[in-house]
């Protein structure tokens, strides 16, 4: 078919052709439903979030891999979850199961009624479960001893009663003060809570001297290989694009065209970095949005584990070219901030919608494409 096509069509028409169908694939595949993402959405509904603290999980973003705050993933799936403390008032939905590799859950301090859901005797992956103080009632459910990796329970506070199942009393920590339910053979004798269990004190002494060992070996491989790495940099360094003139000042990099902000002003444009205020997080950092003393809303972006061998001169240089790269699919860097121990970049805030809203799309060819072996 390729050889008729091929005797029939110029090769520029064919070589479009052939991008045009594996576009169409890709888009096709990248359409198909997240579905940790829509059980985390039913998830929230079902908790009540009244308080209407959680405005990043929403549909429109990418993935809750990407953005969404009080998540944690690995390889892509949904692993933690930690909502303690946020007023919740609901109830846990069913769709949690569908979080199939969800290894904690964290739901302690909130107003949750009713009773126990059975369903979470299905979550085999749990190693972590905290529901305390909150207002739970009934006893636990049988389904429960199917948790056979559990190894942190947190009931306490709640108004429970009854036994607890024989299995869960193998799980390494747990705490049922502040509720009724029943161990051992007498009905008046309460559950209390359960450390970790103790090890012998020769054991521990071994474990102790192996580990320091270990850690010795470990911090003095660690120093050679940061030693090499940094002898490495320089040397990259000396054959740099960038090198200083005979005489100036490093410090003196022509930056006329951005404004350096102060760390005070930006702590003031996004509230101290409150957490309310981020609408996006990455590799490198999360960003916020601010409001300057004059009114304009930015996209302040804060740098976290940032490394430049030059220090701040090195750091103003790439800022420089930053400031100079112009694309029509790049935000223009309007300004920036740097101090002993902050690294801030500052753009205009975009109103309609994010940058990974617009590549929501694609998005999941992109994580495809990644993850192939």
């Amino acid at each position: 078919m390729f050889g008729a096509l091929h005797k029939c069509c110029p090769p520029s028409l064919m070589t479009k052709w052939l991008i045009l169908v594996i576009f169409l694939n890709f888009g096709h595949s990248s359409r198909e439903p997240d579905v940790e993402g829509e059980a985390l959405i039913e998830v929230l509904k079902a908790l009540n979030d009244t308080h209407g603290q959680f405005t990043d999980w929403n549909d429109h973003f990418v993935s809750p891999c990407f953005s969404w705050s009080h998540v944690t993933c690995r390889n892509g799936n949904v692993i933690s979850l930690t909502l303690g403390s946020n007023g919740f008032s609901g109830k846990i939905s069913p769709s949690i199961t569908k979080l199939k590799f969800l290894a904690s859950l964290e739901l302690q301090d909130n107003d949750l009624s009713g009773t126990l859901p059975d369903f979470l005797g299905s979550m085999t992956h749990l190693q972590s479960l905290n529901l305390a103080n909150n207002k739970f009632s009934g006893s636990i459910p049988a389904t429960w001893s199917q948790l056979s990796n559990l190894k942190h329970l947190d009931l306490s506070s709640n108004n429970l009663t009854g036994r607890i199942p024989m299995q869960l009393f193998s799980v390494a920590t747990f705490n049922f003060t502040g509720t009724h339910l029943i161990c051992g053979s007498s009905l008046e004798q309460p559950c209390m809570s359960r450390p970790s269990p103790p090890v012998s004190t020769s054991r521990t002494k071994l474990r102790i001297v192996v580990a320091s060992a270990s850690c010795g070996a470990f911090v003095l491989l660690s120093l050679g290989a940061l030693f090499a790495c940094r002898y490495q940099k320089l040397r990259k360094l000396k054959h740099d694009v960038f090198f200083d003139v005979a005489g100036e000042d490093d410090c003196k990099v022509s930056l006329t065209q951005l404004r350096r902000f102060s760390c005070r002003e930006l702590q003031l444009a996004t509230d101290n970095f409150s957490e309310s205020n981020i609408i996006g997080q990455g590799g490198f950092g999360k960003v916020y949005k601010g409001v300057l003393s004059d009114n304009t809303k930015v996209a302040v972006k804060r740098l976290q584990d940032y490394y430049s061998p030059g220090g701040e001169a090195a750091f103003q240089r790439e800022v420089h070219l930053i400031s100079v790269a112009i694309h029509k699919n790049l935000l223009q860097l309007i300004g920036y901030c740097t101090t002993s121990s902050e690294r801030i970049l500052v753009y205009p805030f975009m109103q309609n919608l994010s940058v990974a809203y617009r590549l929501r799309d694609i998005w999941t060819v992109l994580m495809s494409a990644c993850s192939v072996p």
